[in-house]
């Protein structure tokens, strides 16, 4: 049996690379407070989808999904920071796609919890 990628998982990972990339630059640029801040709230949301994908109950699953949106939000703060600095880079394509996977995992808590 062939195990189905799970869309939100993907679109984490592919974000969290993305992330990398752009923290890379931003240390080129000699940006390193926000890079560091950015590289780790952005990757964690994917380890934080990825783990409540094992989680032990409904619960527990809201609650990992809950800190995953959490560290979203703290990306998307660092991300307005880049984009409204003059002397800082910024990457249009990050804020479209981590408003995309904000859609798809408010989606999956407020299911969730109404399924609960």
């Amino acid at each position: 049996m062939v195990k189905k990628e799970n869309p939100v998982v993907v679109k984490s990972i592919d974000f969290a690379l993305k992330i990398i990339s752009f923290c890379e630059l931003l240390k080129e640029k000699g940006k390193y407070i926000i890079a560091n801040q950015l590289l780790k709230a952005g990757t964690s949301i994917g380890a934080n989808i990825h783990e409540a994908q094992n989680a032990e109950s409904r619960a527990d699953f809201i609650h990992k999904m809950k800190i995953a949106l959490k560290e979203l939000e703290e990306t998307k703060y660092w991300l307005i920071l880049c984009e409204r600095a003059t002397t800082y880079p910024f990457k249009q394509d990050l804020k479209t796609d981590i408003n995309e996977l904000a859609l798809i995992m408010y989606k999956i808590v407020s299911t969730s919890k109404k399924n609960k």
